[in-house]
This record gives C-alpha cells, structure tokens and sequence, in this order.
C-alpha cells in the first residue's frame, strides 16, 4: 500500500509540473510585431536620427529574442512588447525629423 501511495504522489507531482509548461504560449504575435516595427525604424534611419530610442528598442528586441529561445515566454513577451514601443515611437521621430529637415 505504501509504494502504490508513493507511486501515485509521484504521479501527481508529475502531472502538476509538466501542466505549468503547458499554461504559457509562446508569444509569437508579439514578437512578430516586435520585429516588424524594429525593423521598419531601422529602414526609417531611427538609428541615426532617434539613436536614444532606436538603442531602447533593439537592447528590448534581442532580450526578447534570447528568452524565446531560452523558453522564458513571459519575458519574451514583455521584452516584445517594449521593444515594439520604443521601435514605434523612435520611427515616429525619425520620421517627424525627416520631414522637417526637407522642407
């Protein structure tokens, strides 16, 4: 009888931990528009007229990177979602720039 009841704790302990891995998705949406914003801030010059930003963003875009690889998916996707913002808003300077220096 005890073994059975070994055996069976083992089974549920087993359960238990192998259900946390299966809770968390992977945060492919996020980092897909992660990388499409990055890189339309990159191809919008961000790099050399909002530098500040554009660093924010691409230091946010591989912590992101390496915890999806790393199967952090939590932090993947709050790595994700900064990188997405400062990428947005260093286009957006970038950008606004752009424009006042042609006219």
């Amino acid at each position: 009888m005890r073994g059975v009841l070994g055996n069976l704790r083992f089974l549920i302990l087993v359960i238990l931990l192998s259900a946390c891995g299966l809770a968390t998705t992977r945060p492919k949406e996020d980092m897909s528009y992660a990388a499409s914003a990055f890189w339309a801030a990159k191809a919008a010059k961000a790099n050399v007229l909002a530098p500040g930003f554009f660093r924010k963003a691409e230091y946010y875009y591989l912590k992101a990177k390496s915890s999806y690889k790393r199967k952090y998916f939590n932090k993947a996707k709050q790595y994700a979602i900064l990188s997405r913002k400062f990428s947005e808003k260093a286009e957006f300077v970038a950008v606004r720039k752009a424009s006042l220096d042609d006219q």
